[in-house]
């Protein structure tokens, strides 16, 4: 464990982060995934450098996500990856990952299954390399952006942009 902890230590204690909420209904007023989200990565000591609502289509979500890319070390989704015909967040990103982070939706859902059960195995939550950034897709509920951004995260946040700018 101290190795780890070492190598940690030289990881950024504060990353720019984007939020991004895609969503076919929601406003910047009833958004509380993306609320919620932007407080937990600010109250970390982390800087929110773009923020947006999108609608749950492939077009405007790979936009908002390019428009992020100049700005941010991590983007964070929150939305669009359930198994409704509408939800297309994976679907859209996933193809253009660098590199895929399995382990995130692995811990994601086995984390999820303590609070939820069963209904944990229908979660499509993703993480990977996008041009050079940190990308996560997480779903879209209050408790879930919560449960991934605090126990898997925050924790490896700084780390994980540290290792991958070398």
């Amino acid at each position: 464990m101290a190795a780890v902890e070492a190598h940690k230590a030289h990881a950024p204690k504060r990353v720019t982060c984007g939020v991004i909420t895609v969503s076919d209904t929601r406003t910047e007023a009833t958004d509380e995934s993306g609320a919620l989200l932007k407080r937990i990565l600010t109250d970390a000591g982390h800087a929110l450098a773009f923020y947006a609502i999108v609608k749950d289509e492939a077009s405007p979500i790979l936009d908002a996500v390019e428009r992020a890319l100049g700005a941010c070390d991590a983007i964070l989704t929150n939305g669009g990856t359930g198994l409704s015909p509408r939800d297309v967040t994976i679907e859209t990103l996933e193809p253009k990952l660098d590199k895929v982070l399995p382990g995130f939706g692995e811990l994601f859902r086995s984390l999820s299954y303590g609070e939820i059960g069963s209904a944990a195995m229908l979660s499509r939550a993703l993480a990977g390399v996008y041009r050079g950034r940190l990308l996560f897709c997480l779903p879209g509920s209050p408790a879930a952006v919560e449960l991934a951004a605090r126990s898997l995260v925050l924790p490896e946040l700084g780390h994980a942009v540290g290792v991958m700018k070398g």
